[in-house]
């Protein structure tokens, strides 16, 4: 049975992340109160940050950003949109 936890991002009951993203105090943050469905949406977020940023995941600032953004997402106010961020349009 998966293990289960209270999601910060989807307000219920999931299946939590089988890992943590990084091993430090907001990587056990992320480990504890995400779900997978969550982790998946930050996902697709991040790719649009990356894209959008035109980061180099090589670059510790880069890394910097994402791991803010993601701090953001969960457990702050969320992940602003790049300021140009046009959503594509559904077909």
């Amino acid at each position: 049975m998966a293990r289960m936890v209270k999601c910060v991002k989807l307000s219920k009951e999931l299946p939590a992340i089988k890992w943590k993203p990084w091993e430090d105090e907001l990587g056990q943050r992320i480990y504890d109160n995400v779900s997978q469905d969550a982790w998946k949406m930050w996902l697709e977020h991040s790719k649009m940050l990356i894209n959008e940023y035109r980061l180099d995941l090589m670059s510790p600032k880069a890394q910097q950003i994402l791991r803010e953004q993601c701090e953001q997402y969960f457990f702050g106010e969320g992940s602003a949109l790049p300021p140009d961020y046009v959503a594509p349009k559904a077909k």
